[in-house]
């Protein structure tokens, strides 16, 4: 048992290294998204625009890091009256230009890793725009858009549909300081765990699993080490691929981006390999259902061309400027839990997640937990069982404004 033994200490060492930073990153995360509300963004989202496409790209930056409930609310958008080119935009963003993503790339691989995700990250939306324009037909999107309203389940519905953002008067600080802004934070920051956590654990698992199991020597071969040229060129064809028949989505496969870097992947390959996550097997399923089998494969085959493009731009930039990091000593340990640094900031931000959690349940919010796997036309803005400073007209206003774009975006496919 001891090779079962080893698989797991590395992946109960990583999980301890990068346990802080997962707090903090979901902790920002989560006071971002407590005072962003979506429906002052989706209006501004009809088009394919520089406008519409920054628009959604915020939005996203400021959203979930889950890869499904990306995917469910960007469905969510495209029927509200998104565009699709936008809505698509939007979980990007949201998985690939998140704040906990970018923490953990820096603590695990380096901040090289992490500017290179979030300049990658335009670049892979500027080429999913540039490819939509060119070569989206309005038929296909009109199928695709016909199959939305079908309002098939996918994954993560209810929690895609949830907007727990604060609202009212007064700066940010007196928002996020008020006894809502507390309490939307504490949701927003358990209900991300709740729904990221099963990625995050699967990572960390195939991550031990491969980094003791298989050699070194497997992985200098399949990525071409003694190649240097080949090895640029193939990495970010092949990252996707192992991406996708990995099935870890989310932040969850950056433990196992370690572990390739390490093995030899070309720096491109890393990336194109982390923005991989919108395509793995369950999700491309979720496309089907989403938008029809058309669609599915349309955005599959797009987003992997985006991946690869992303990929040698990176590859180019970085190596162009000297960025490209020398060493491969991405941080994968097995050595087991010590008193140091790590382990006190670990206690740390333990102790403000255990007062989070505390506030999420004291306030009501284990009922909702049970709704995260709701249907995608349930309404679910509980806004904590609290008005938050929005009154009965601007909740008339906001759905209003829904209809309205919702009949905008039928009124663009006519």
């Amino acid at each position: 048992m001891g090779w079962l033994w080893h698989a797991l200490a590395i992946a109960g060492s990583m999980t301890w290294e990068i346990l802080w930073a997962l707090i903090l990153g979901f902790g920002l995360s989560a006071i971002v998204q407590a005072v962003v509300r979506r429906e002052s963004v989706v209006r501004l989202m009809g088009d394919d625009s520089t406008r519409s496409l920054a628009a959604a790209t915020g939005l996203g930056m400021a959203s979930s890091s889950c890869s499904y409930a990306a995917v469910a609310l960007a469905r969510s958008l495209f029927r509200k009256g998104a565009s699709f080119t936008a809505a698509m935009a939007f979980e990007i963003a949201s998985t690939n230009l998140v704040i906990e993503l970018g923490i953990l790339l820096a603590l695990l691989m380096g901040w090289q890793f992490t500017a290179a995700e979030f300049i990658g990250g335009p670049i892979m939306i500027v080429a999913i725009a540039v490819m939509f324009r060119v070569f989206l037909r309005r038929r296909l999107v009109a199928e695709a858009l016909a199959q939305a309203d079908e309002g098939v389940a996918g994954s993560m519905e209810g929690h895609a549909a949830m907007d727990m953002a604060v609202g009212g008067e007064g700066s940010l600080w007196r928002r996020l300081s008020s006894p809502g802004g507390r309490t939307a934070v504490s949701h927003v920051f358990v209900m991300e765990w709740a729904a990221i956590w099963r990625d995050i654990v699967i990572g960390l698992l195939i991550t031990g699993a491969l980094a003791a199991w298989v050699p070194m020597g497997f992985w200098q071969g399949f990525f071409l080490t003694d190649h240097p040229l080949l090895a640029g060129l193939w990495g970010p064809l092949v990252g996707p691929v192992v991406a996708v028949v990995s099935f870890v989505c989310s932040i969850g496969n950056v433990p196992l981006a370690a572990v390739l870097w390490n093995g030899g992947i070309s720096f491109g390959g890393v990336v194109a390999f982390i923005f991989a996550d919108l395509i793995i097997l369950p999700i491309i399923n979720i496309y089907r259902k989403y938008y029809g089998w058309r669609m599915a494969l349309y955005i599959t085959a797009t987003f992997y061309v985006a991946m690869v493009v992303a990929g040698y731009a990176i590859e180019l930039l970085f190596g162009a400027t000297g960025l490209v990091p020398s060493e491969r000593n991405a941080t994968v340990i097995d050595s087991g839990i010590s008193w140091n640094y790590t382990t006190w900031l670990n206690i740390a931000f333990l102790v403000v997640a255990a007062v989070l959690c505390i506030r999420f349940i004291r306030t009501g919010g284990v009922s909702m937990l049970r709704t995260m796997g709701g249907g995608p036309d349930a309404v679910h803005d509980h806004d904590h069982g609290h008005d938050h400073g929005h009154g009965h007209g601007q909740q008339a206003t906001h759905e209003h404004d829904h209809d309205q774009a919702e009949h905008s975006a039928h009124d663009q496919l006519r």
